[in-house]
């Protein structure tokens, strides 16, 4: 069977390497950015450009979006000469954008009017994850368009769970990363309470890292904590849009509203570009 034409938007620090890898496979990919530039990298590696967003749709069979948030997801669908805007019949859109979940059962239900296929599937995972193709793809919608999108997430990455109807896919992905903010400020307030009291942060982030409170963040983090150095792989604004998404979906845990206070005047003192991580600096700046 020949693979799916894919339709790739969104070419940010994780869409780029995602691209890439189904290139890698055999995938043919045609690429739409609205920055002609950013098009460059991918169509280097193998890639076509289309014109426009119509022309994409026109020709690729998959449409895959990865998007900074729901305002630009909901341009590049709805706007004008956007994806939607001359709907072809049997088409499958996939968002991988990190959305509220009332945003991705709105475009469901806009794709299906216009019998169209669509589903969710925001991603766990970073820069690095993406380039290895080890993604966990958390998926919202049917069965059908599941197995249809399968092939391409068996590349993307490590494991992918059909989690329900539309929106289940955006609900686990701001529960998770929710825990990966519970995760960063706790280490981040850690190391600082131990530096504070005359404990070297090499020494506490071996503690940490060789006992049971160990996990995949504690260790992917402990290089910037230690250089002091907090280059994006996943920038601290975006868990802030990502924390208010869960607030706004219902999420009222005790720890949820002193966390998105913390990141977000991290994001205002001007940390919002920087790793996630930088959330120790914010934390220790105010000490």
């Amino acid at each position: 069977m020949s693979k799916p034409k894919i339709g790739w938007v969104g070419l940010g620090n994780m869409g780029l390497p995602m691209a890439k890898n189904l290139l890698k496979a055999g995938f043919e990919v045609t690429v739409f950015n609205r920055t002609k530039s950013k098009e460059q990298a991918l169509i280097e590696a193998g890639a076509s450009a289309a014109e426009s967003l119509q022309q994409l749709v026109q020709h690729c069979d998959i449409i895959i979006t990865i998007l900074s948030d729901d305002a630009a997801v909901k341009v590049i669908f709805e706007g004008t000469n956007g994806l939607l805007s001359k709907p072809q019949p049997g088409k499958l859109f996939i968002d991988m954008s990190t959305v509220a979940p009332e945003t991705s059962c709105y475009l469901a239900g806009i794709c299906a009017r216009l019998g169209l296929g669509f589903i969710e599937a925001p991603v766990s995972g970073s820069v690095k994850p993406a380039q290895d193709g080890t993604l966990i793809i958390l998926v919202g919608g049917s069965a059908e368009n599941y197995e249809k999108a399968k092939p391409v997430f068996d590349v993307l990455g490590k494991l992918s769970l059909l989690l329900g109807e539309s929106g289940k896919g955006s609900t686990a992905k701001l529960a998770i990363n929710y825990l990966l903010a519970l995760n960063l400020q706790g280490l981040a307030e850690t190391v600082l309470f131990a530096e504070k009291n005359g404990i070297s942060k090499q020494d506490m982030l071996t503690i940490v890292n060789e006992g049971a409170c160990a996990n995949g963040i504690t260790k992917l983090k402990s290089a910037s904590i230690l250089n002091d150095d907090y280059p994006a792989a996943f920038a601290l604004k975006h868990l802030v849009k990502d924390l208010r998404l869960a607030k706004e979906a219902g999420l009222d845990a005790p720890l949820i509203t002193p966390l998105y206070d913390a990141f977000n005047k991290a994001q205002q003192a001007g940390f919002g570009n920087e790793d996630v991580m930088a959330i120790k600096k914010y934390l220790e700046s105010n000490q």
